[in-house]
C-alpha cells in the first residue's frame, strides 16, 4: 500500500476516471470492528457497504477481503478514518489505525494499493445522534453505526476534493 496525499489520491483517481471507471472505499477503522463504504463510479456519493471483523488473527483475511473488493468494485484507493486531534498527536485511537494499515501493508496482498487518511472528527457521534432515536437491536446498531461512520469519512473527503477540483476548473 502507498500513502498519498489526499489532493494527489484524487488526482490520481481523475487520471484514471478517463480511462475507466474507479472508486474509492472509505474505512473506520475500530478497535472490533472496520466500517466500510465505496463511492459511486462518479466519485460524488458515499454508500454503506459493509463491516469487517478486525483481530489481529484474521488481518490475512481481511486483506484477501479488501483484494476481492478491489476486483468487484473496480476500486483505485482508499480513503482511511483518522483522528486528527490537535492536543494528542499520538492518541490511542491513532495509534490503532496505524497499526492496521501497518498491518494490512505486512501481508503483500494490497500492493500498489494507494490510501490517503481523512478527519474522522465526529464521525461516529453524528450517526451515534441520528440512529438513537430509531431504538435499534445492540448488533444493527454496532454494525450500522460503523458503516455509516466510513460514509460521513468518505463523503467528508468526496465532498472536499470535488468542491477544490471544481474550484480549480473554473479559475
Amino acid at each position: 500500500m502507498k500513502y498519498m496525499k489526499p489532493a494527489n489520491l484524487f488526482q490520481e483517481l481523475i487520471k484514471t476516471n478517463s480511462r475507466n471507471r474507479s472508486r474509492l472505499l472509505g474505512l473506520d477503522v475500530g478497535d472490533k470492528y472496520v466500517g466500510l463504504a465505496v463511492s459511486d463510479v462518479n466519485n460524488k456519493i458515499a454508500s454503506p457497504l459493509s463491516v469487517l471483523l478486525r483481530k489481529k488473527s484474521n488481518i490475512d483475511l481481511m486483506a484477501s477481503d479488501f483484494e476481492l473488493l478491489i476486483s468487484q468494485l473496480s476500486l483505485t484507493g482508499f480513503v482511511i478514518g483518522y483522528p486528527f486531534d490537535r492536543q494528542q498527536r499520538n492518541s490511542a485511537d491513532a495509534v490503532q489505525v496505524k497499526l492496521f494499515i501497518d498491518d494490512l501493508c505486512k501481508t503483500g496482498k494490497l500492493e500498489g494499493v494507494r490510501y490517503t487518511f481523512w478527519d474522522e472528527c465526529f464521525t461516529s457521534k453524528n450517526v451515534e445522534f441520528l440512529l438513537k432515536p430509531l431504538n435499534l437491536h445492540p448488533v444493527h446498531y454496532k454494525t450500522i453505526m460503523d458503516k455509516f461512520a466510513a460514509v460521513g469519512i468518505l463523503q467528508g473527503y468526496l465532498d472536499f476534493v470535488n468542491r477544490s477540483h471544481t474550484s480549480e476548473s473554473t479559475k
